[in-house]
């Protein structure tokens, strides 16, 4: 049952250089329609001015404000307190900056991380085909369109990585391969040994164990394991690693 006000207790992993890595314990009542932001920026205001967070679109396009609430990924600025408290059925939050990431203060992370995957995965044509004709385009049939249109929406919040079962660093995560599939589907790409050697590297679909977070914690519902099912079956049948 939806409340006017609720009595949160967060308990938060922190790290700073001068302190190493500790936690902090908060108590706050708070209004069901706020978002967890919107939360921390009321600690920032009230109890601790120090606590250190990031967000930056707050419209659930960017990613920068993904964190660990009670083990989950989530994004922080579309995460209502009563949407949360109906979700883990508790009032009491443990929030923890993403996993297998620098952190460079608090629940600050150090993107550059991600930047870096995303660069690896070299998300543009490696190969361009030739360039159409002078007052014509590349003409993409609709049928053809719907087959991954969906997945265009990814925003490389990395939500899907942090929940992932696989936690081994070198994984590429199930983002950047979907988005890399897609690049193989694309009919102007030529770098199609390329884009399948990316996608069965030791670092990439081998190591995806069909767990399914990527589609159940996706904040834009994208259905990421059916992609990753999709492009398994492209090359004729990739087994996963054993172990």
């Amino acid at each position: 049952m939806k409340k006017e006000t609720y009595d949160l207790k967060l308990t938060i992993t922190r790290y700073g250089p001068e302190k190493g890595h500790y936690s902090s314990t908060f108590r706050l009542a708070v209004g069901g329609i706020l978002r967890i932001v919107d939360v921390f920026r009321k600690i920032n205001a009230e109890l601790d001015s120090t606590l250190a967070w990031r967000s930056s679109c707050e419209h659930a396009q960017c990613g920068s404000c993904t964190l660990i609430i009670n083990r989950e990924p989530v994004l922080s600025c579309k995460l209502l307190v009563e949407t949360a408290v109906e979700h883990f059925g508790t009032e009491n939050f443990h929030i923890e900056p993403m996993p297998l990431v620098p952190v460079l203060r608090d629940l600050v992370i150090d993107f550059r991380y991600f930047e870096n995957k995303i660069l690896e995965s070299k998300p543009w044509l490696i190969e361009p085909a030739p360039d159409p004709l002078e007052g014509d385009e590349y003409r993409v049939p609709p049928e053809e369109l719907a087959k991954y249109e969906e997945a265009t929406r990814c925003i490389n919040c990395f939500t899907c990585r942090s929940g992932c079962p696989t936690q081994n660093p070198d994984y590429y995560g199930p983002n950047l391969l979907m988005q890399n599939y897609l690049r193989l589907l694309d009919p102007r790409e030529g770098a199609k040994a390329e884009r399948l050697k990316y996608l069965f590297d030791e670092k990439g679909l081998l190591r995806c164990r069909t767990g399914r977070f990527c589609t159940i914690g996706c904040p834009k519902e994208i259905p990421v394991s059916e992609f990753l099912a999709q492009a398994k079956a492209y090359a004729g049948g990739a087994t996963t690693l054993k172990g």
